[in-house]
């Protein structure tokens, strides 16, 4: 197969992405992975705090057989000046795989030109790609069919909206996207997707409207990590856009509510919500670790 990143979801061909989930799906079902990635390591360096990405991708590994090393951005020459070629070269010739959690995306794009392994985005300003596959996984699995499915995100159009308009973009299925005025996702973006791709992607400002027959309900935080000087503006600019019991009442009877924490009950999604029936962020939290594996695999084996 030759070497290959995964720094956006685009990076992977349709038959791809769902040859991972189904690969995923089979780990979670059959728990037959041991030993798969035996003697491979894993470098994971995080300039950003994690619970969720670091750790599934530390499972992830272990339960393969292979081997994990975490570097937080303080443990690295990075933080004194090191340039991220430099980096780059040196941590491709120890290690098999490399996952970068970076607040700029341009790290994980430049590390990648003068890495000799697999590349992984663990999250960047502009995208989160695992993130968004594992959703997508998990909408699967609870049989909600993205084709014949009104899917809506609701919220910031941030790292992980970006990598699901990409992943609606590729397969082919419609998305809605509602957020306030002056925090839709990049024009960039949205015009790359459509006229490449013919992507169907929809941009609305009205939360009851983007809900009315929905079965797929997606959001997240109003702040993300480096937004904290822009917390109070970004509460004012997004008030109305909390996923409350209320507005589900415009959605189909069985629509799901994903959100990929951590959550601020209150603001961007509701107590009741979160830990209602309509929930599935717990098994959409660990379908990270079984993506994990197969994208772990794929890149490793070329399987």
């Amino acid at each position: 197969m030759g070497l290959r990143h995964f720094i956006r979801v685009l990076d992977l061909k349709k038959e791809e992405v769902e040859g991972l989930i189904d690969r995923a799906m089979e780990f979670k079902r059959t728990h037959n992975f041991r030993g798969l990635l035996s003697g491979k390591i894993l470098a994971l360096i995080f300039e950003k705090a994690s619970t969720r990405t670091r750790v599934s991708f530390e499972s992830a590994m272990l339960r393969m057989g292979g081997h994990t090393l975490f570097l937080s951005g303080r443990d690295l020459q990075l933080a004194r000046g090191e340039p991220i070629k430099d980096t780059a070269r040196v941590l491709s010739r120890y290690v098999d795989v490399v996952v970068l959690r970076t607040y700029s995306h341009s790290t994980i794009t430049e590390f990648a030109v003068y890495s000799s392994v697999p590349v992984i985005n663990g999250l960047s300003d502009r995208f989160h790609p695992c993130q968004a596959l594992s959703d997508l996984m998990t909408v699967l699995e609870r049989g909600k069919d993205p084709f014949k499915e009104k899917v809506v995100w609701i919220g910031d159009g941030n790292n992980v909206a970006q990598s699901w308009i990409e992943v609606s973009a590729l397969l082919g299925f419609p998305l809605v996207i509602c957020c306030p005025p002056g925090f839709e996702p990049e024009r960039e973006l949205l015009e790359e997707v459509r006229s490449k791709h013919g992507a169907k992607i929809e941009i609305v400002h009205d939360p009851g409207e983007a809900v009315e027959d929905a079965g797929v309900i997606n959001t997240d935080v109003w702040v993300s990590m480096g937004q904290e000087e822009e917390t109070q503006r970004r509460r004012e600019a997004f008030r109305g856009f909390t996923v409350t019991a209320e507005l589900l009442k415009r959605a189909k009877p069985d629509a799901i509510v994903l959100h990929c924490l951590p959550a601020h009950r209150g603001e961007e999604i509701t107590e009741e919500v979160l830990e209602g029936p309509q929930s599935v962020v717990w098994d959409q939290s660990e379908n990270k670790m079984w993506l994990h594996m197969a994208l772990l695999e794929f890149l490793l084996k070329g399987e």
